[in-house]
C-alpha cells in the first residue's frame, strides 16, 4: 500500500491520500481525543504525541499538528493509516457523518432563494476546490447580507483563511449574488 502526502495551505496540516474511499459521503472533523472515539483510525491517530485533529473527506485524511516536526510525525501517522488499512477495520464506527451535522443553520424564509444559491455556488466552486487543500466548508447561516461559513480540517485555523473568506468566497458570492455584504467564519 502506498499513501501519498500533500502540504495544505496551513502549515501545520499535511494531507495523506490512502489511494482509496476514507467516507463514502460527507465529512468528519475531529479537534479531540473524544471525538475521536467514533473512529478507531482517529484514535489511533490521536495516540500519536503532537497530533491535535483528524478530519476525514472522502479520498483524503487530513492531520493536524500541536507539536513537533513533521519529518518526526509523518513515519508514525503513515505507519498508523498504513496499519488500520490494512487491517480492514472500518475508517468509522456507525454512522458517517455528514458535511452539515455540526448544528443547524439559520436563515430568515424571505431568504430561502438567497440561500438556495449561496448553497449551490459552494457546493459547485468551493467546496471542490478546499477539499484540494485537505479541508471543508459548509453554510451555516444567513443574517443581515452576513453568510456564516464553518470551516474545517486544513481550513480551521489556517492563517490564509480570512484571506480565503474575504478575497476568494465574498467576492464570488458578491459577484453572483448582491445581497451578499459579507462572508464570516463561525465563531
Amino acid at each position: 500500500m502506498f499513501i501519498q502526502t500533500e502540504p495544505t495551505p496551513n502549515p501545520a496540516t499535511l494531507k495523506f491520500l490512502p489511494g482509496r474511499a476514507v467516507l463514502t459521503s460527507g465529512t468528519l472533523d475531529m479537534r479531540d481525543k473524544q471525538s475521536a472515539a467514533q473512529s478507531p483510525l482517529a484514535e489511533r491517530l490521536f495516540e500519536i504525541t503532537g497530533v491535535s485533529g483528524v478530519f476525514f473527506g472522502s479520498d483524503f485524511i487530513a492531520v493536524t499538528k500541536s507539536a513537533g516536526e513533521w519529518q518526526q510525525l509523518k513515519p508514525a501517522i503513515l505507519g498508523a493509516i498504513m496499519e488500520h488499512c490494512m487491517s480492514g477495520a472500518p475508517i468509522v464506527s456507525g454512522v458517517e457523518a455528514t458535511a452539515s451535522a455540526d448544528g443547524d443553520e439559520f436563515f430568515e424564509a424571505k431568504d430561502s432563494e438567497t440561500v438556495a444559491a449561496i448553497k449551490e455556488l459552494i457546493e459547485a466552486r468551493v467546496r471542490p476546490a478546499v477539499a484540494n487543500d485537505g479541508g471543508d466548508i459548509t453554510f451555516r447561516g444567513f443574517k443581515d447580507g452576513i453568510v456564516y461559513l464553518d470551516m474545517k480540517g486544513a481550513c480551521s485555523g489556517c492563517p490564509s483563511s480570512t484571506a480565503t473568506l474575504r478575497h476568494g468566497i465574498e467576492n464570488l458570492l458578491r459577484h453572483y449574488l448582491p445581497d451578499v455584504v459579507e462572508v464570516r467564519p463561525m465563531a
